[in-house]
């Protein structure tokens, strides 16, 4: 277990997916940190890597189609170096992870109390008394109301909203030091969202875990996390805390999707749209800045030939030279000006 404050310390991770009898990178050489009582959130369109990051510090990939290099540092442990056996030990234990799709994730033939109680069993030295106890016990913690006829259920005659919440009961179940959050609050609507929000913040209070939020809604980041990642093809192109990241975006990726977020202010108003869409695993360019396609009224001339994270301002991190000259044109640049403005007051009422 890590002794200081931080918990989890990766470096120059990739993660790449044999194709044929080639690996492509879909996590290229990512590096962060995470520290107790932390929210991390990772931010980027569907196809940038984030739950393939997510699964690769879990540890959920076949081993004989995928490739990692690099560390995961957690406390003396490089995870990436553990056979599946010592992986069990952490997985559920010190690091949970909260899945995007809970009835997919959840035994269709199996009641709450049994599933809940597997890890229990797993992680635990428990009877089997007290495993229900504890099964009711987090069952109300994570604000499921009558907890004992809850356990008696199949996930199928739950909610949406209650399944999600019972996968945080899963995931917590061990009282780990590190939440994995993959897009929690995704095809829950709005009342539930700010619900299962509030219950990661009560529960980081409760026990000090840092949390990694991956998501794609801005308006979730500026609401809950400390730092930001933003992912785009695999790597982070700009890594700020929340407050730097919304006051003083850089990174072209980065204003573009603040300046897509909806205002209820803006009926009339066309929502901006980021030209192109995010390259496939195979056709992902290499060499050179991975946004330029995307932004083409940029020279070629402003981007970096091997792009990397320059430190701007302290722990204020952006990928390649283009964010010096890149633009919008009038009426968007106004627009990401009035949006970051939002977007700002929100993270600092949060804090």
């Amino acid at each position: 277990m890590p002794v200081d404050n931080q918990l989890l310390d990766v470096q120059n991770l990739h993660l790449g997916f044999r194709l044929k009898d080639e690996y492509y990178d879909a996590v290229d050489d990512v590096s962060f940190t995470l520290n107790k009582n932390e929210i991390l959130a990772i931010v980027g369109e569907s196809g940038s890597g984030k739950s393939t990051l997510a699964t690769a510090i879990m540890g959920l990939h076949d081993p004989n189609n995928t490739r990692v290099t690099g560390q995961i540092l957690f406390g003396d442990l490089d995870l990436t170096k553990l056979n599946e056996t010592l992986y069990n030990q952490v997985r559920g234990n010190d690091i949970g992870m909260i899945f995007q799709d809970p009835l997919s994730a959840l035994n269709p033939l199996m009641r709450i109390s049994d599933q809940i109680g597997e890890s229990l069993s797993y992680h635990t030295n428990l009877t089997k008394e007290q495993r229900y106890d504890r099964v009711l016990e987090l069952l109300a913690q994570v604000g499921i109301p009558n907890p004992a006829r809850i356990a008696k259920q199949y996930p199928h005659e739950l909610s949406g909203g209650m399944r999600q919440r019972v996968i945080i009961a899963i995931a917590i179940a061990a009282k780990p030091s590190i939440l994995i959050a993959d897009e929690p609050t995704t095809a829950l609507d709005v009342t539930i969202q700010a619900q299962i929000l509030d219950l990661l913040r009560e529960l980081q209070k409760e026990t000090e875990a840092g949390i990694i939020l991956i998501t794609h809604d801005l308006g979730v980041v500026a609401e809950t996390a400390d730092k930001v990642a933003v992912m785009y093809a695999g790597q982070f192109v700009e890594y700020a805390s929340v407050t730097e990241l919304f006051n003083n975006p850089k990174h072209p990726y980065t204003r573009s999707l603040l300046n897509s977020i909806p205002q209820e202010d803006a009926h009339d108003e066309e929502l901006h749209v980021i030209e192109g869409v995010v390259p496939s695993l195979k056709n992902l360019p290499r060499h050179g800045c991975r946004f330029a396609s995307r932004i083409p009224w940029i020279p070629a001339s402003d981007h970096e030939k091997e792009p990397v994270l320059h430190e701007i301002s302290p722990n204020h991190f952006v990928r390649c030279s283009c964010y010096k000259t890149f633009h919008f044109n009038e009426k968007d640049e106004a627009e990401l000006q009035k949006r970051a403005k939002i977007a700002h007051q929100l993270a600092s009422e949060e804090v």
